[in-house]
């Protein structure tokens, strides 16, 4: 393969090392997202929340959260940590929530339920520069197994569906090229895409 004029990173994230959150952990999780969103009170009390696949990049772990709440909004966003190495234990939690009114059951048009956030950066030659975005979402049509990140011909990032949910990380905005999110089967058949820009 030649070499590329402006290389683009790929692949920059370590895949899922743990199952959905279930008991103890899942409780630690929902308290430090809810103290993240304890001042949109206005959005009404959230429901069940949804975990996302956990990822891991420049050492921290991410693990992605949505809920619908009382008053039929979506509430968003992650929690992320200290990645646990050498038997060490997480530590260092942060997160980060938002709120949305455009959910998935206000478009029954939709084919993916999508969340990002820039989550940091990427430098490449002559001052280009990437957004390192989390991308976390939900299929909502039936047979999807992976969901890939596509910046421009690079396939950036890919995760399989966990209870047909996924979660990426790759650099967006970047060498003229922006992220778009597909979703195809197990035999490897496009079922759907979506960029994040469709709105604007």
């Amino acid at each position: 393969m030649a070499p590329t004029p402006q290389p683009i990173p790929a692949n920059i994230a370590e895949p899922s090392q743990e199952p959905p959150p279930s008991g103890r952990w899942a409780d630690r999780l929902r308290a430090e997202f809810l103290a993240a969103a304890q001042d949109l009170d206005q959005i009404g009390e959230p429901g069940e929340f949804a975990f996302y696949p956990d990822r891991t990049w420049h050492g921290y772990t991410y693990i992605p959260v949505t809920a619908t709440t009382a008053n039929a909004y979506q509430l968003y966003g992650y929690v992320r940590f200290v990645a646990a190495t050498d038997g060490r234990d997480q530590g260092d939690f942060s997160a980060y929530a938002d709120f949305t009114d455009e959910t998935a059951e206000r478009n029954p048009q939709w084919q993916l339920d999508l969340c990002d956030e820039v989550v940091g950066a990427w430098r490449g030659l002559d001052g280009a520069a990437a957004s390192i975005t989390l991308v976390w979402g939900q299929a909502l049509i039936e047979g999807g197994a992976t969901a890939t990140a596509e910046l421009g011909e690079v396939t950036a990032d890919q995760c399989a569906l966990v209870d047909d949910r996924f979660t990426l990380v790759a650099a967006d905005d970047f060498a003229g090229a922006l992220l778009e999110v597909r979703l195809y089967d197990a035999a490897g058949e496009e079922l759907a895409r979506e960029s994040l820009y469709d709105d604007e």
